[in-house]
């Protein structure tokens, strides 16, 4: 998925509560170009740049894809980055430049490594009414920013606790361990909660956690959060406690990692180290070089890549 052109994280504002949790607020952003749809976005941002090796956290729909057009992100470029995609309803087409044609569905991640280079595209199918879901990103630490292009996919089961089903696409939580490999200790999962549910979770206590609230209005330790709303906690707590405040089924994702210790340039689809580097891709992307390969079977051109600022572009490390 291609983000908005940024100089650096955006201010959406956040605060932390008395539990220790810090809720972080999204942003509207427009993504892919003259076809953009509106996605929320709760990082990067000023507060917080990172959650772990988490690095980009986009949140969209319900969009009735009659009225919205749906996604139609053509061709773009990605480096230092894995690209994480999850749906809760509709159906995205996936078309990448090492050949992967694959369909993005609710309840299956696809996660692409873009390393050293790579381009794709995303567009929602025809059959498609309804489109809703997150499009994540991760930096890749720098001994690993130049891996090979990769792509995987994977459909991970369910798991029922007391008021709580669990999908475990990343890493391990409740019992659950993903095969899916990254490069860095990494949790992702999806948690849908019963009407007035509270969920005690067993967590790695090296790992700071980010809950996204997709629906309902959700407590993350007692602090609450609602749709839209990422809630942050520090490293050091040997379990999260989840409760459902609403009265109706609710949705969250969590995410969590150690601390990325650290700091990255990031910009457009681009994450780096230095301003020299992020120039570079830019400049390989423009004159179309074999860095980022070619997508097949996109029906339009390619994204152009937007203008670089006069100013160096400022490395950002993880707010302590």
């Amino acid at each position: 998925m291609s983000g908005k052109t940024e100089t650096g994280p955006g201010a959406a504002g956040s605060g932390t509560a008395g539990s220790g949790v810090e809720v972080l607020s999204a942003r509207d952003v427009p993504l892919g170009g003259p076809r953009a749809m509106t996605v929320r976005r709760t990082l990067p941002q000023r507060a917080r740049t990172l959650i772990g090796a988490w690095c980009f956290a986009d949140h969209y729909g319900p969009d009735d894809v009659a009225e919205s057009g749906g996604m139609d992100v053509a061709p773009h470029p990605h480096i230092g980055l894995q690209t994480v995609s999850w749906l809760f309803d509709g159906e995205i087409e996936h078309r990448d430049s090492l050949g992967s044609h694959a369909l993005v569905r609710p309840g299956e991640l696809n996660l692409m490594t873009g390393g050293r280079g790579i381009s794709h595209s995303e567009v929602s199918t025809a059959r498609t009414t309804l489109l809703h879901g997150v499009q994540l990103w991760v930096a890749l630490p720098g001994e690993h920013r130049n891996a090979a292009r990769d792509f995987q996919h994977y459909a991970p089961g369910t798991v029922r606790l007391d008021g709580a089903d669990v999908r475990v696409f990343l890493g391990s939580l409740a019992g659950e361990t993903s095969p899916v490999r990254t490069f860095t200790p990494l949790l992702g999962a999806e948690l849908r909660l019963d009407p007035g549910a509270t969920v005690t979770l067993a967590t790695d206590p090296a790992f700071e956690h980010g809950l996204l609230v997709d629906e309902g209005e959700v407590r993350l330790s007692g602090t609450l959060l609602r749709p839209a709303e990422l809630g942050y906690t520090a490293p050091g707590s040997t379990t999260l406690t989840l409760t459902n405040a609403s009265d109706a089924p609710a949705r969250t994702v969590l995410l969590g990692g150690p601390p990325f210790e650290e700091e990255v340039v990031m910009w457009w689809n681009f994450v780096g180290r230095t301003d020299e580097e992020i120039r570079q891709a830019r400049e390989d992307w423009a004159a179309a070089s074999d860095r980022f390969g070619e997508v097949a079977g996109y029906p339009g051109d390619r994204l152009p890549a937007p203008e670089l600022p006069t100013t160096p572009l400022k490395p950002r490390g993880r707010v302590r």
